[in-house]
């Protein structure tokens, strides 16, 4: 199951990546939770460019990726589901969210080291917020990212299986929960206790240090609540909130040569420590 699962890969999650970015995208047309600052054509040639790039990028650097890393450890053993006996359905649930918690702590991470801001910052410089903010990520972050995530599945041994739903979860909640798209509100409400929602996730967006550096989550909700990064909304709404950095705004921000050079930019203030948000909430 593992080689035939390894031998499709591609195929299914390309398929779930193409059905999910088209339904996402008639969503924001259908029912717009915002209305857009920037030229959607120049954003969506940028966005999508940098994802072409990094499909490249990931090819030519990576001759395993995490499905094959899976196979590679079960094959030697290697790993802690390879250790310990569990039902198969129990196995691929308990990968699924310690492979979630661990790119929860990595997003943090990202905020709170320079170095990695540099890279990440280019996610979040985006001016405007919908589907393809999901997708554009430096190819370095990339790179970083899936470094860090061939440790993880070398380290846990899950099985393919798992990595397989784990890789097209979180591509598909990421473009889920980046989506400019309306949801009412009650619903909103009980869906992010099982999924990060596009309002949830917006606010991690916010030009505001102490709401862009909250919401790290990108499929299970659950990690900020634990760790206490979670801000239930933004300070001025989400119709009133400036999208990005305050200190990249306009079309520049959609230029995919611009995008690549931002890390080698002078290093804007990175995020204000979390410590600092009960104080902002009380002045």
């Amino acid at each position: 199951m593992s080689e035939s699962i390894l031998h499709n890969e591609s195929t299914i999650r390309l398929s779930f990546f193409l059905g999910i970015l088209i339904a996402m995208a008639l969503w924001e047309i259908a029912a717009p939770r915002r209305r857009l600052e920037q030229s959607k054509l120049r954003r969506w040639l940028g966005n999508l460019g940098i994802v072409v790039v990094n499909t490249v990028v990931m090819r030519l650097t990576f001759p395993v990726l995490a499905i094959g890393a899976s196979v590679w450890a079960q094959q030697l053993g290697w790993g802690l589901f390879n250790k310990v006996t569990l039902p198969g359905w129990l196995e691929v649930a308990a990968a699924v969210v310690l492979l979630d918690m661990a790119v929860y702590w990595q997003h943090r991470l990202f905020h709170i080291i320079p170095l990695f801001w540099r890279l990440h910052r280019m996610h979040h410089a985006d001016a405007d917020f919908d589907v393809t903010t999901a997708l554009r990520f430096h190819p370095l972050e990339i790179t970083l990212s899936m470094i860090i995530k061939l440790g993880a599945v070398i380290i846990l041994g899950p099985a393919a299986l798992a990595v397989l739903i784990f890789e097209i979860l979180l591509n598909g909640t990421a473009m889920f929960n980046h989506g400019n798209a309306r949801l009412p509100l009650t619903l909103d409400r009980w869906l992010r206790l099982l999924v990060v929602t596009p309002d949830m996730h917006r606010v991690h967006h916010s030009v505001a240090g102490t709401e862009y550096n909250s919401n790290f989550g990108f499929n299970l909700p659950w990690w900020d609540r634990l760790f206490g990064s979670y801000r239930d909304q933004p300070g001025l709404g989400h119709e009133g909130m400036t999208i990005g950095l305050s200190a990249y705004q306009g079309g520049i921000c959609a230029n995919l040569l611009w995008m690549l050079v931002l890390p080698f930019r002078p290093l804007n203030p990175p995020p204000p420590p979390l410590q600092q948000e009960d104080e902002d909430d009380q002045s």
